[in-house]
């Protein structure tokens, strides 16, 4: 996951640099006022949105299936401490240790 988001952020720093070298030569509009910096960015996250979604599909398939492999333990081991806990409910039960109500 961090590779993906490493790289992701790669993507984008060199969107960064392209979009504010083409803005500062005149190629891309600039800004009003002082929104220069604003669009320079906007513009970066636009440009590098598809660029990584294209470029970084194998990596993001690899980083969803650690995620699902993850959560898939996870539930595993909240499921058998929840059978733990059943079968500890059940033991109390069956060896007179609850406690009568008031």
């Amino acid at each position: 996951m961090l590779r993906y988001t490493l790289m992701r952020l790669g993507i984008f720093a060199g969107c960064l640099v392209i979009v504010w070298g083409a803005v500062y030569s005149g190629i891309f509009p600039r800004g009003f006022g002082d929104s220069n910096a604003l669009w320079v960015l906007l513009l970066s996250l636009v440009l590098s949105a598809p660029i990584s979604w294209v470029v970084l599909r194998k990596e993001r398939d690899r980083a969803s299936v650690r995620i699902v492999d993850r959560v898939d333990r996870m539930k595993a081991n909240l499921d058998a401490n929840r059978s733990q806990e059943d079968l500890a409910d059940d033991a109390s039960r069956t060896s007179g240790g609850a406690a009568a109500p008031n």
